[in-house]
């Protein structure tokens, strides 16, 4: 379920100012929720976000969620909203891209890694960055050892809440979503050999309204930049 469509985000501002809508993987609200902000600060226009899962976004942006500019984690899924025609082409950009890292809860006792116990990812079939997982642990030889034991979660975010409530025994997230959160550890960072190639892909939607660009352009700006490099992005182009 889509968070944020009962009460959607953003900065209180007149009435009469029309918000413009966002909406974004979940792995980008901390940065978003800031960008928003700040847009709405320079601007005056405000700015509601929306954040879930890529194909919960998709899938809602397909239907006809009243989204202006939607971002995911994930090519094929921005490939499926092209075809049917949800957004608009000649404004789709790769924006960010993105890494995985293996994390632990932060009191666990330290210990050599090992690809063993609860390995907690994104749901592989619905989820980008469980597809990703799969993809690098198949590539080191641990996705079906025996050694361990899968399980899934609707999103990101809910991977990293598992591993920092002691749920599971890893989790395998982000880089971003590891970035500044104390409750859990970073165990492991998998060489580039092995890491899936993660974008980013940004596109205004069929239904945008006015002045939506202007939101793009900003979310391709320096300061912004320098933002989602702080949050752990890096820029895909």
């Amino acid at each position: 379920m889509v968070t944020g469509l009962a009460a959607l985000g953003g900065c209180a501002q007149p009435s009469s100012v029309a918000p413009l809508t966002l909406f974004a993987a979940v792995s980008l609200t901390d940065v978003l929720t800031e960008l928003a902000a700040r847009f709405t600060a320079d601007t005056g226009r405000p700015v509601r976000t929306v954040f879930a899962g890529s194909g919960e976004i998709a899938r809602q942006v397909e239907v006809g969620a009243p989204a202006d500019l939607v971002i995911l984690a994930d090519s094929e899924w921005m490939d499926r909203l092209a075809a049917a025609r949800a957004i608009r082409p000649d404004t789709r950009i790769d924006l960010l891209t993105n890494s995985l890292v293996v994390i632990a809860p932060a009191d666990r006792s330290s210990k050599p890694f090992a690809w063993q116990g609860r390995i907690a990812i994104g749901d592989p079939d619905s989820v980008p960055a469980g597809r990703y997982a799969r993809q690098m642990m198949q590539r080191l030889g641990v996705w079906d050892t025996g050694t361990s034991t899968r399980v899934t979660a609707a999103d990101v975010r809910a991977v990293r809440a598992f591993v920092a409530r002691g749920d599971v025994d890893l989790g395998v997230v982000y880089r971003s979503d590891a970035l500044g959160f104390d409750a859990v550890r970073v165990v492991a960072t998998p060489t580039a050999a092995v890491q899936p190639r993660i974008i980013y892909p940004a596109a205004l939607t069929t239904g945008a309204r006015a002045r939506s660009d202007a939101l793009m352009t900003f979310l391709r700006s320096t300061p912004a930049r320098i933002a989602f490099e702080r949050h752990g992005f890096g820029a895909a182009a």
